[in-house]
């Protein structure tokens, strides 16, 4: 494979993830410069990290990046991915790919009307942890899955999980939704333990999903699951033939007679190139339930950028763009959703697509 070279625009926590990638496998990606906003936060990133930082838009161009990176907040995201595609870059954006469906729109239009390149970064079927339990599924193994229960991530990613155990596509939908808060011991967070007791109020929010072919999600998630040592992460997918319970799977033989199995986290053996020791050592160790360790989150990054050779060189999309908005698509209607609690909202097939595409936003 070709190294590739990127820029990243933005330097919060998203960011440094590509970062540390580069840094890891210096023989497939090699990142340029790290684009920040102030001279400040660039000093602070360079002694801190030993990346290359700037804050001229100009170096990153002439350093003839094969794609940039952006990841900023998800208010900007589109904006900032809309203005590099114009410039005349491949892109890859962090999620959600925009954060209203008029962002939404706009994106799909730069890369149908305007035939920018653009590619969003949803990395969670990458997971290992994740994608050994979508093998089976895909292959049959419950039957056609019908309903999930999901506790796993937020929001997009969520509706990225829920969409590929189902096999929705891009079906129509309706949600309702009601947000909840409750109090919390904190133990942990991104800077590390929390041992002084401290208690906070927590909003977690808890939404039923219905689709067009009848199959429902039940979406059932807190920010406090990704840092936290006493609140776990659950996902459970029924079929009629059987059911996947986090890493056990439920199922039937040729005579019908029940035959539970135990996953382990699988690597794919595309992206042999991004094992490490560290890595292997992790999938090999069986757990109960999803523990979605920080080292899945960058190998499955890893895979993404890995790919974008691939779609440089031929177009092959990662993760497809219509997926991603439709992602982007379900967080928005779930948010307005539990705005308006004991109300379902029901939300047509990709209506920021068909919009472009000349069907009128009433039909």
């Amino acid at each position: 494979m070709k190294k590739l070279s990127f820029v990243v625009v933005g330097s919060g926590f998203r960011a440094m993830f590509y970062g540390r990638i580069a840094r890891t496998y210096p023989e497939l990606f090699e990142m340029k410069y790290m684009l920040c906003r102030s001279q400040e936060k660039a000093d602070r990133i360079r002694t801190q990290t030993g990346f290359s930082v700037t804050t001229s838009k100009e170096a990153c161009e002439a350093c003839r990046p094969d794609f940039v990176v952006v990841a900023v907040n998800k208010a900007n995201i589109a904006d900032v991915a809309e203005e590099w595609v114009l410039r005349g870059h491949t892109v890859l954006t962090e999620t959600p790919a925009g954060a209203s469906l008029e962002q939404l729109e706009r994106i799909w239009e730069l890369r149908e009307r305007c035939g920018c390149r653009i590619q969003v970064a949803e990395q969670y079927f990458h997971y290992p942890s994740l994608s050994v339990g979508m093998k089976y599924i895909e292959r049959g193994d419950i039957g056609e899955p019908f309903s999930l229960y999901i506790s796993v991530a937020h929001d997009y990613h969520g509706a990225s999980i829920m969409r590929k155990y189902l096999s929705v596509g891009q079906e129509a939908f309706a949600v309702a939704a009601k947000r909840f808060r409750f109090p919390l011991t904190e133990t942990d967070s991104r800077e590390g333990a929390v041992t002084d007791g401290r208690t906070t109020l927590r909003e977690r929010d808890i939404a039923l999903f219905e689709f067009a072919s009848g199959k429902i999600g039940l979406y059932d998630f807190s920010g406090e699951q990704y840092h936290s040592f006493i609140r776990s992460r659950h996902i459970i997918v029924r079929g009629r033939d059987g059911e996947l319970s986090d890493q056990v799977l439920y199922r039937l033989d040729d005579q019908h007679y029940p035959r539970p199995k135990i996953l382990l986290p699988e690597l794919e053996p595309r992206y042999r190139a991004l094992e490490t020791k560290r890595l292997r050592d992790y999938v090999r160790m069986w757990k109960p339930e999803l523990s979605l360790d920080e080292i899945e989150d960058e190998y499955a990054i890893a895979c993404m950028l890995y790919d974008m050779g691939d779609y440089i060189a031929a177009g092959k999309e990662i993760y497809p763009l219509r997926d991603a908005l439709q992602d982007a698509y379900m967080w928005l209607v779930l948010q307005e959703a539990v705005q308006k609690p004991g109300t379902q909202i029901h939300a047509r097939e990709m209506p920021h697509i068909s919009i472009l595409q000349g069907v009128p936003q009433d039909a």
